[in-house]
């Protein structure tokens, strides 16, 4: 079996046929889907999914490059929608995590005032709200892994994904010492992307998990935007390629380290 840890199977480049690009990933192989939401506008769409499909689970968060249009009471709404799935017996156990959250200093917007600070904070309150519901985050790193790591030592979660990881093997093991996994996906497809593929190669399997980031980040065979979670498994078999391993075996073990970090993936 395959998971793909995230995938923004809401989006509107699939037209609207969301359901049906999940059944094609099943028929793929694919037994797992993780729907992380950007904005509040969103948070409907993806918890709907996480309910129309028993392979479908998602994540509630605000994206750093929705924090321009976002407002600090949308950090509240977050925090109240979550405390709501959350509760007594008939809790959601299709959410799985705060994300998609972070920071990103490759938008040039983003890394100047005010932005660059309102960024900073909406990851920090996020960060709480993983912290005080026990969930794991979905960390969005571009560009800004060091200020990323600062805040993960300062406010304990329960451990997460760095999505797309791109930065460097110091970096990729101050994540896991901090109880992270890694995500590998399209991008580690292409023969120059010399950094990720060796990290994908060299760094400890039970730190690695795959996501196709779709219909964003598509592997060399497809032009851009036109990823979806059906790709995951031969963007799996590329790892196992590059690990030189069975790929049954890939599959089995990025899955088990995608459960492990998703907990509630196991009980929903």
């Amino acid at each position: 079996m395959w998971i793909d840890t995230h995938c923004h199977l809401d989006a509107a480049e699939f037209g609207g046929t969301s359901l049906q690009v999940a059944e094609q990933a099943a028929q793929a192989g694919v037994t797992g889907i993780v729907v992380p939401a950007v904005h509040k506008s969103n948070f409907e769409t993806v918890i709907q999914l996480g309910q129309q499909r028993s392979d479908c689970f998602y994540a509630l968060g605000i994206h750093p490059m929705y924090v321009p249009t976002s407002k600090e009471e949308d950090l509240l709404l977050l925090r109240q929608k979550v405390d709501s799935l959350m509760a007594g017996e008939d809790a959601d156990q299709k959410l799985v995590a705060i994300g998609e959250i972070g920071l990103d200093y490759f938008v040039p917007a983003l890394t100047e005032s005010p932005l660059r600070e309102k960024q900073e904070y909406f990851y920090v309150e996020q960060l709480k709200i993983a912290r005080d519901f026990d969930l794991p985050v979905l960390l969005h790193v571009r560009r800004s892994q060091d200020i990323i790591l600062k805040h993960l030592r300062r406010i304990k979660v329960r451990g997460g994904i760095a999505h797309a990881f791109n930065g460097s093997q110091q970096q990729a093991e101050a994540f896991i010492a901090l109880g992270f996994k890694l995500g590998f996906g399209g991008a580690m497809t292409f023969t120059r992307a010399l950094q990720i593929r060796r990290l994908a190669s060299e760094l400890p399997l039970e730190s690695i998990v795959l996501e196709t980031d779709a219909p964003d980040i598509p592997p060399h065979w497809l032009t851009a935007g036109a990823n979806s979670p059906s790709q995951l498994p031969q963007i799996g078999n590329v790892l196992a390629e590059l690990r030189q391993m069975d790929k049954a075996q890939l599959a089995a073990a990025t899955s088990a380290n995608a459960l492990d970090i998703l907990p509630r993936m196991q009980r929903a």
